[in-house]
């Protein structure tokens, strides 16, 4: 049977040493007995903490402590039988865990319990309400995807088609967030939101506008802090912003610096061979390149495979045809240049122009095509 998978996302790691908070859980689900039991799954720092309570009369209790709220995971063990032996069928909820007593009660399963003492839970629903239209059609997209046919799902027209029809839901995610954050200036959520926000294709200057609008309790926390010091570093390679200048081996072992292609448009394209989204999109990196090559643009590619994977990292060059300049110094997540441009996940990249400055980023599918096309006209 599939495991139980909780993926507890914490918004910044810190020492499990530092200040905690401490925290009750208070549950009334149903007249469950022994040897029913309540897991409670949360992060603490670095840890994963696994904590259980007896259920007598449906009522159990579970205490803690916590650096900073943090999402977590009620389960029910109506059998006794043990965590590990439990699938997803289980009874559980997934909220949020704050300092204070936090009640959750429901006359049967706790997946539908109602959460009382908690602000962060409160402002939760509230977010969870204005997101579920978009989930909803975001899960419909997916399914979409996932019942096409084989053939259809390797094709370039038909991924493009999702991935254009999934960047609109993304848009619509990313501005209810934003008007959330602005609403609720006070709440710990809207700072995880801010969190949430800033990925691969984040405005550095609309996360620190953001930012700066967030209620004074909320920026005097330790997450805070370390949050805008994120925000300052992006800026780094924001758009405007100059290309960081870095060197790295081709396939032959000679070295490549990025700026040597000065005087041209560069895409400066982050991904790997066992990156299945980036193999994905390789074929419109490839049309784009073949396509305007002769404009005086070019693409050089980054490789984040692995110390052992150089001979994955050159069948994979060879299989999707990938024919401009690629370097690679073969520390996987540790690539320096990644870690240069911030780049936490792939594909990612980011459109230089002959001055070395950005002028774009995470530029895929179609918006590739059409971002060429603006700097060079239509072929």
């Amino acid at each position: 049977m599939k495991k139980i998978l909780f993926n507890i996302i914490i918004l910044l790691p810190l020492l499990a040493s530092a200040q905690q908070d401490t925290f009750t859980i208070k549950g009334q689900v149903g007249n469950l007995n022994a040897p029913a039991r309540a897991y409670l799954i949360y992060q603490l720092g670095a840890n994963q903490v696994l904590d259980s309570a007896a259920i007598n009369n449906g009522s159990f209790s579970i205490s803690g402590g916590l650096l900073f709220p943090v999402q977590a995971t009620v389960v029910i063990d109506e059998k006794g039988v043990g965590i590990a032996k439990l699938d997803t069928s289980a009874d559980h909820l997934v909220f949020y865990l704050e300092k204070g007593e936090i009640g959750l009660s429901s006359p049967d399963r706790v997946a539908k319990a109602e959460i009382t003492g908690s602000k962060i839970n409160d402002d939760n629903k509230i977010l969870t309400t204005q997101l579920k239209s978009v989930q909803d059609r975001a899960r419909a997209i997916a399914r979409t995807a996932e019942n096409a046919p084989a053939e259809k799902q390797t094709s370039a027209d038909f991924q493009n088609n999702m991935q254009a029809q999934l960047k609109v839901l993304q848009k619509e995610d990313e501005g209810i967030l934003k008007d959330f954050i602005k609403v609720h200036p006070d709440s710990y959520l809207s700072l995880m939101a801010l969190s949430s926000l800033g990925g691969p294709s984040a405005n550095p200057a609309e996360l620190q506008q953001l930012y700066n609008g967030l209620g004074e309790q909320v920026k005097a926390t330790e997450q805070a802090r370390l949050l805008k010091i994120s925000i300052e570093s992006i800026q780094a390679t924001a758009i405007g912003a100059y290309a960081p200048d870095f060197t790295q081996n081709d396939v032959n072992g000679n070295p490549v610096k990025l700026s040597s292609f000065r005087g041209k448009y560069v895409l400066l394209d982050f991904w790997a061979s066992w990156c299945g989204p980036c193999r994905q999109e390789n074929p419109n990196v490839v049309r784009a390149y073949n396509k305007y090559k002769s404009k005086n643009f070019t693409v050089l590619g980054v490789s984040l495979d692995r110390p052992t994977g150089k001979a994955e990292w050159l069948a994979a060059i060879k299989s999707d045809g990938l024919t401009w300049t690629q370097v690679s110094d073969l520390k996987f997540w540790d690539n320096e240049a990644a870690g240069m441009y911030f780049v936490r996940s792939i594909p990612q990249n980011f459109l230089i122009d002959p001055n070395g400055k950005i002028i774009a980023r995470n530029l895929r599918g179609e918006d590739l095509e059409n971002k060429l096309a603006e700097l060079f006209g239509k072929i």
